[in-house]
């Protein structure tokens, strides 16, 4: 996309978490985006990015100023860096490593109990697709049984945890592509290659279908609500 078309939907959607209020992306701030456009943050990071930090912004009262995309560049970075290491794509080198930008890892209990929580959400969502139902029902009591002994678990009993969460991970990811019509799943493939175009040229053969993959996935999670299981 070429970078001021970029910064005109990403205005665009950030005039609309502003009620409307106009919010121009000009001088520096224009800068900033279209670093954004060219390290190739997709737009829907960015917009999850807006979203978290509205989120903490409203959360404390009555909103007092209208929110600036300047504001939300931490969310948008550490965003991108979490859809990075989730399709396995590089970006270019800016002197920090990923283990320097990563966020702190929540404890095994404290992702089990999330992952517990979202999938009740997906469960009671209007929109669900009801065909995962039973696959949801079915893995929230797989994380409640496994989170009883989580909190103590250590060495192999922690290791066969783990192991445990990316195998109901995948049955569920598995689950949900299989509930997506074929329309759909086309239109997400179609937007996953659209997402790892700027990274086309770092990419082997190979490891572009392994990300394409990887993008497809992550964006029928964020269609049907499914939250990753897996424990990294």
């Amino acid at each position: 996309m070429d970078p001021s078309e970029y910064c005109r939907e990403v205005e665009t959607y950030l005039c609309r978490k502003n009620e409307g209020h106009l919010v121009r992306i000009v001088g520096p701030a224009f800068e900033q985006v279209c670093g954004w456009a060219a390290s190739g943050v997709p737009l829907k990071v960015v917009f999850r990015g807006i979203d978290q930090y509205c989120e903490r912004y409203y959360a404390k009262g009555p909103r007092r100023r209208p929110i600036r995309i300047e504001f939300c560049e931490a969310d948008v970075l550490d965003l991108f860096d979490a859809w990075r290491r989730a399709i396995g794509v590089t970006a270019p080198t800016t002197g920090e490593t990923d283990e320097q930008s990563a966020p702190r890892k929540a404890s095994l209990t404290v992702h089990i109990e999330r992952a517990i929580a979202r999938l009740a959400t997906v469960r009671g969502a209007p929109g669900r697709v009801a065909v995962l139902d039973d696959v949801v029902d079915d893995a929230v009591r797989e994380l409640e049984a496994l989170n009883r002994d989580a909190r103590q678990a250590r060495g192999e009993a922690r290791a066969r945890i783990v192991d445990a969460l990316a195998a109901m991970d995948r049955r569920v990811i598995d689950a949900s592509i299989a509930a997506i019509d074929a329309a759909a799943a086309a239109t997400l493939r179609r937007e996953a290659e659209a997402e790892l175009a700027p990274f086309g040229s770092r990419l082997s053969p190979d490891a572009r279908a392994r990300a394409a993959t990887a993008a497809f996935e992550r964006l029928a999670r964020e269609t049907l609500g499914i939250p990753v299981i897996s424990y990294e």
